[in-house]
C-alpha cells in the first residue's frame, strides 16, 4: 500500500516560511506588492483570484486586483501592464488566463516587464527556463518539484516518464526536471501503447486533464506518482491518475486534491519575493 504525498502540509510549512520572509522584508524595506488582474469573469479565473487574495493577506503581501470588463480593448489592457511595471512599489505582474475573445494572450503577456513576471510565462522569462538560468518559472511545475524535493525523492538517477506536454505544466517543467539530471522520457495521452512506457518510471508524472488516463497496471510497482492534472467528474475533482489502483501498486502518490495543487499560491508568492531580488529590492 502507498503513501500520500500531502500537499497540504507541505503548503502549509511553505506558507509560514514566506510570512517570516515578507515580515523581515516590510521591516527592513517595503512591504511586497502582487498586482493581478482580471478580464471578464470567467469562473475559475474569478475563483482563482480569490485565492490569491487570501494567500497574500496571510502572507502580509499587499495585493492589489484589476478587474476589467469582458469587452476590454488590448489598448487599455496593455496601458494598465505598463503603468504597473513602471509603478516602483509593484513588485510582481500577473494576467489571469484564459483571455476573453478578441484579446491575444499570448501578445499581452509580452507587455509584462520580466523582472515582475510572477506567472514565468513572458518570453524571456521562458528564455532564461530552456537557458539552465535562475528566474521566475510558473507555479505548478515549481510545486511539481517542490513536492518531490520536500518528500525526499532523489532526481539525479531516475528514469522519469511524464505523460502531457501542454503550456502549462509539462512544457516547462521538462527543462525543469533535465536540471536534476535524470533520464526524461516525454509522453502524450495519445502516444501509441502508452502502458509499455508508463511501466518503465521510477518516476510517473501525469499532466494531461484527463481524468483518470492511468490505471493501476500502468504502474511500475514502488514508482512514485506525481498526479499534476485536475479535471470534474459528477461533481468531484479528480486527477489524471486513478488514485485507488496508484495506492495499491506505487510507493507514493499525490492526491487531487491535496497535492500539486495545493502549493500553487504558495509558490506565487514565493515568486513575489523572487521577483524582489531580480528587482535589487532585497538581496
Amino acid at each position: 500500500m502507498g503513501k500520500i504525498i500531502d500537499g497540504r502540509a507541505i503548503a502549509a510549512e511553505m506558507r509560514k516560511d514566506i510570512a517570516a520572509q515578507v515580515k523581515e522584508i516590510t521591516e527592513k524595506h517595503v512591504q511586497p506588492k502582487l498586482a493581478v488582474i482580471l478580464v471578464g469573469d470567467d469562473e475559475a479565473s474569478v475563483s482563482y483570484l480569490r485565492s490569491k487574495k487570501n494567500a497574500c493577506r496571510r502572507a502580509g503581501i499587499a495585493f492589489d486586483e484589476y478587474v476589467l470588463a469582458a469587452d476590454t480593448s488590448s489598448e487599455v489592457l496593455k496601458e494598465l501592464i505598463e503603468k504597473l511595471n513602471v509603478d516602483e512599489t509593484v513588485h510582481g505582474i500577473m494576467l489571469e488566463l484564459p483571455l476573453p475573445k478578441g484579446l491575444d494572450a499570448k501578445e499581452a503577456v509580452t507587455w509584462i516587464k520580466p523582472e515582475k513576471d510572477v506567472d514565468g510565462v513572458t518570453p524571456i522569462s521562458m528564455g532564461h527556463l530552456l537557458s539552465g538560468q535562475d528566474w521566475l518559472f510558473p507555479a505548478t511545475p515549481q510545486s511539481v518539484l517542490e513536492l518531490m524535493h520536500r518528500s525526499g525523492i532523489d532526481l539525479t538517477a531516475p528514469h522519469i516518464v511524464m505523460v502531457g506536454y501542454g503550456a502549462t505544466v509539462g512544457k516547462p517543467l521538462s527543462p525543469l526536471l533535465l536540471r536534476e539530471l535524470p533520464t526524461l522520457t516525454v509522453c502524450r495521452s495519445k502516444t501509441r501503447d502508452l502502458k509499455s512506457i508508463t511501466v518503465q518510471a521510477d518516476i510517473l508524472i501525469a499532466a494531461t486533464g484527463r481524468p483518470n488516463l492511468i490505471s493501476g497496471d500502468m504502474i511500475k510497482p514502488g514508482a512514485v506518482v506525481i498526479d499534476a492534472g485536475i479535471s470534474e467528474v459528477d461533481g468531484k475533482l479528480v486527477g489524471d491518475v486513478n488514485f485507488d489502483e496508484a495506492m495499491e501498486v506505487a510507493s507514493l502518490v499525490t492526491p487531487v486534491p491535496g497535492g500539486v495543487g495545493s502549493l500553487t499560491t504558495a509558490i506565487l508568492m514565493g515568486n513575489v519575493l523572487k521577483a524582489m531580488k531580480i528587482q535589487g529590492i532585497v538581496e
